[in-house]
C-alpha cells in the first residue's frame, strides 16, 4: 500500500474535533492572554546561548525544565560545537547516565545507551519519530541547534517506544535577523569538511536559511571512511501575529562503511593499538550508497479565545545500497590465528509520514491554573528491503591479505515487506497551586503492522493505555524535590516458539529527584533516582515440542534498571561554563538462561566533567574528561569490557569576523575496546585533532 495523506487528513480533523469544545467556551480571553503555548517556536527551539536552556521542544510544553518532574537534559549549539561533536553519539558523551557511542566510531548508526537500554529505537527529529526499523540513522549534526533527551519511558507523549527515553535533535530554523557562516575543517585522520550556514531576512513576516555541509569523514582505519553531502533549507512565514509557520526539508546522501569487528580473544590477548588500525574488511567489496531525503513544516496559531493549536508533519524518503563484510556470526578465533568472515548486501527503501496535532490552552479552576495539552498523532511507515548472506576469506590479522574474488553471496537470502501504522490520542494537565506542580498524562494508542519478515508473518494488531503523573513543590530558593510514574510499551512483530502472538513489551519507571536553579548565578543542578523495568522481553531459545528440537523466541519476563544521576550546569564569574555529570546504574535480567545477568553495554559508572573558561580576549578555552566504567558486551556476560577514562581539549579564538576552533578527543590516544558482541569486538576513536575556521557575517 503506498504511503498517501490519509494519515494526515485524520490527524487535521482530530485537531479541530478536539478543538470544538474549547472554542465554545464563553471566555474573554485573547491569544495575548495565554501564558502556554505549546509548540511556541520561541519557547521550546529558539537559539540558546550558553550551555543551558530552559525549554525543550521534546516536551510539548512550556513549562522550564527546572520545574518540570522528570530527567530532561539538552545540549546546545554552543556546547555541541565548543566539544567539537561531529554526531550524535559525540554530543551525548557528556550528558548524565548516557553511554553515547558504545559500538565505537561506527558511521552508520546512532544507538546510545540510556539508563540501560539501548536507545536505537528511541530517537526523534523535530518531535518526530524518525522512520526505520532498526539502527538510527545519522543525521548531520551541523543542520541541529540542539539535541534534548527525555529520561524514562515516555510513551504518554509518544507512543511505542523504548522505555530508555527520547532523543529529540532539533533542526536549524530560519531567523528574523541575516547571518551567515561559511568554513572548512581539516583533521588528523585526513577528515576535510566545509560547512555554510546562511540566513536572510528579506521582510518582516518572511525569512529562509539554507545550511549545508560536505565532509570526507576518516577514521583510523583505512578505507573505513564516509564521504556526506548534507544540504537543509528552511522557511519561516508568519502572516500575521497569531501564525507561525516553519517549512524544513533537508536532503542527506553519504556512504558510510563499519569497521569490522575481531574475535574476543584476539582483543584480549592482542595489541590494542595494532588491532584498532586493522581493516578487516574487503576494501574491494565494501560498498554503501546511502540517501535520505525529508520535508515538514510546523504550524501554531494562536486562536482568539487564548487557546493554540498546532500541528508538525515529515515526509521522509530513506534509500540504501550495502554490501559490507563482518566477523563470522559469534567470531570464534580459529587454531592458525585467523577468524572466519560473512558478507552482506542489502537493499533498503523506506518511506515514513508522521503527523502530530496539538491543542492547548490554560484553564483556571480556584486557586489552580492549569495548562492543558490535547493531541492527536499518527505515523505510517512502509519498508521493503532484501538481503543476502555469504562468506569471505577467512582473514590473518598478522598478514592480512585481502581476496575479493574469493567473496560469495550465496548464503541465506530473504527480505521483508511492512506497512506499520500508530494512531494515539493523547491529553495532559500540568497544574499550579501555589508552590505545588503536578503533571497528569493519558495516552491511547492502537499499532498495526502488517507483511512478511523473512518469509514469516510480521503482522500485529495492538493497543495501549500509557500514562505518567508527577508531583512537586516549587520553594522559594529555588529548590524542586518531585517524584514521578510513567509507564511505556513497544509492540513486537512474530509469534514466540509456541506459535503464540508476542506480546508488546512494556515499560514502567518510578522516579524520585531534587533540582535546584540558583539565584546568584545562571546554573541548574539535578539527582535523580530512578527504578526502572521492562518486562515481556524476547530471548532466542531451543526446546523440545512433539518430539523435536525447535528454535524460536520466548519471552522471559523482565529487566530492571536501578540508578542514581547527578549533573551540574552552570555559567559562574570570570566566565566559567562547567558541565558534571555522574551516573551509577545496575541492572539485572530477570528471567531465562540469563537470569541474574547486567544488561550488555550498561556501565555501573558513568562519569564526566567539561569546563572552558573565557578569557576575555577572544579566546575561550578547556576541556573535559569522561569516564565509562566496566561492563558487559553480550546478555550472557560472557564478554567483559574494561572502563576506560578520556581527556579531551576545545578552544575557539574570534577576531572581527573570523573563528577559528581547535578540539582533541581522547588526547592520550588511548587504545580501548568499545564493545563486544556476537560480531566480534569493536574499538573506541583514538586521538583525533580537528581543526576549523569559519567566516562570519
Amino acid at each position: 500500500m503506498p504511503v498517501t495523506l490519509r494519515s494526515l487528513f485524520l490527524a487535521s480533523v482530530g485537531a479541530a474535533a478536539l478543538a470544538c469544545p474549547a472554542l465554545a467556551q464563553d471566555t474573554d480571553a485573547t491569544a495575548d492572554d495565554s501564558v502556554f503555548v505549546l509548540g511556541d517556536i520561541t519557547l521550546t527551539v529558539d537559539d540558546v546561548a550558553g550551555y543551558r536552556a530552559d525549554g525543550a521542544q521534546a516536551t510539548k510544553s512550556s513549562v522550564p525544565l527546572a520545574e518540570a518532574q522528570q530527567s530532561i537534559s539538552v545540549v546546545t549549539q554552543d556546547q555541541i560545537a565548543e566539544q567539537g561533536s561531529d554526531n550524535l553519539g559525540e554530543t551525548l558523551n557528556y550528558s548524565a547516565g548516557i553511554l553515547g557511542q558504545p559500538f565505537g566510531a561506527d558511521p552508520r548508526f546512532n544507538n546510545p545507551t540510556l539508563r540501560g537500554f539501548s536507545g536505537e529505537r528511541a530517537q526523534y527529529v523535530n518531535g518526530l519519530r524518525q522512520g526505520r526499523l532498526f539502527g538510527a540513522v545519522d543525521y548531520e549534526t551541523y543542520g541541529m541547534q540542539q539535541v534534548e533527551v527525555l529520561r524514562g519511558p515516555s510513551s504518554s507523549l509518544y507512543g511505542s517506544g523504548s522505555p530508555a527515553g527520547i532523543v529529540n535533535q532539533v533542526q536549524k530554523r530560519a531567523r528574523s535577523t541575516d547571518f551567515g557562516e561559511i568554513g572548512l575543517g581539516l583533521d588528523s585522520d585526513k577528515g576535510r569538511q566545509l560547512f555554510f550556514d546562511v540566513n536572510r531576512a528579506p521582510t518582516a513576516d518572511l525569512s529562509w536559511r539554507v545550511t549545508g555541509a560536505g565532509r570526507d569523514i576518516r577514521t583510523q582505519v583505512d578505507d573505513v571512511d564516509n564521504r556526506r553531502g548534507f544540504l537543509a533549507g528552511a522557511v519561516r512565514w508568519t502572516p500575521d501575529d497569531a501564525t507561525t509557520i516553519d517549512i524544513l526539508s533537508s536532503y542527506t546522501r553519504d556512504s558510510p562503511i563499519t569497521p569490522v569487528g575481531v574475535p574476543y580473544a584476539l582483543a584480549q590477548s592482542g595489541d590494542l593499538d595494532d588491532l584498532r588500525d586493522l581493516n578487516a574488511g574487503e576494501p574491494g567489496f565494501d560498498d554503501s550508497d546511502r540517501r535520505l531525503f525529508t520535508l515538514g513544516a510546523e504550524v501554531s496559531h494562536a486562536l482568539d479565545n487564548g487557546w493554540t493549536l498546532s500541528q508538525g508533519v515529515r515526509y521522509e524518503d530513506f534509500d540504501w545500497i550495502y554490501d559490507a563484510t563482518s566477523c563470522a556470526f559469534f567470531c570464534p578465533l580459529n587454531a592458525d590465528g585467523t577468524f572466519d568472515r560473512t558478507t552482506i548486501r542489502q537493499r533498503e527503501d523506506s518511506q515514513t509520514l508522521s503527523a502530530d496535532t496539538r491543542l492547548s490552552g490554560e484553564i483556571t479552576t480556584g486557586a489552580a491554573t492549569h495548562q492543558v495539552l490535547l493531541g492527536l498523532d499518527v505515523q505510517k511507515y512502509e519498508s521493503d528491503d532484501f538481503t543476502i548472506f555469504g562468506t569471505a576469506a577467512p582473514l590473518d590479522p598478522s598478514n592480512p591479505v585481502r581476496d575479493p574474488d574469493a567473496v560469495t553471496l550465496d548464503g541465506f537470502r530473504g527480505g521483508r515487506d511492512i506497512s506499520f501504522t500508530q494512531t494515539g490520542l493523547y491529553a495532559q494537565d500540568e497544574v499550579s497551586l501555589g508552590n505545588w506542580r503536578g503533571s497528569l498524562g493519558l495516552r491511547y494508542d492502537m499499532a498495526e503492522q502488517d507483511g512478511l519478515s523473512y518469509g514469516s508473518d510480521s503482522s500485529f494488531d495492538d493497543s495501549e493505555l500509557t500514562g505518567r503523573a508527577g508531583l512537586a513543590y516549587a520553594f522559594a530558593n529555588g529548590l524542586l524535590p518531585y517524584v514521578s510514574y510513567a509507564t511505556s510499551f513497544e509492540p513486537l512483530p512474530g509469534t514466540d516458539i509456541q506459535g503464540s502472538a508476542l506480546r508488546p513489551t512494556q515499560g514502567k519507571q518510578w522516579e524520585a529527584g531534587l533540582k535546584y536553579s540558583p539565584a546568584a548565578f545562571d546554573g541548574l543542578f539535578t539527582a535523580a533516582i530512578y527504578d526502572l523495568r521492562q518486562t515481556n522481553l524476547t530471548r532466542p531459545v531451543s526446546e523440545e515440542i512433539g518430539g523435536t528440537i525447535v528454535s524460536g523466541l520466548r519471552q522471559i519476563g523482565e529487566a530492571k534498571s536501578r540508578g542514581l544521576e547527578l549533573s551540574a550546569i552552570a555559567t559562574v564569574a570570570q566566565g566559567w561554563d562547567v558541565q558534571a555529570s555522574y551516573a551509577y546504574n545496575d541492572t539485572e535480567q530477570r528471567e531465562g538462561d540469563n537470569a541474574g545477568k547486567a544488561l550488555p553495554n550498561a556501565p555501573k559508572h558513568l562519569a564526566s566533567l567539561w569546563v572552558m573558561r573565557d578569557f576575555g580576549n577572544g579566546i575561550r578555552a578547556g576541556g573535559g574528561i569522561r569516564h565509562v566504567g566496566e561492563r558487559f558486551g553480550d546478555e550472557a556476560n560472557t564478554l567483559d569490557l574494561d572502563s576506560q577514562t578520556l581527556l579531551d581539549l576545545g578552544a575557539t579564538y574570534e577576531r572581527g569576523n573570523i573563528k577559528a576552533a581547535l578540539n582533541v578527543q581522547n588526547l592520550t590516544d588511548r587504545a580501548y575496546v568499545a564493545t563486544c558482541s556476537s560480531f566480534g569486538c569493536f574499538f573506541g576513536q583514538g586521538r583525533t585533532a580537528t581543526a576549523k575556521v569559519s567566516y562570519q557575517w
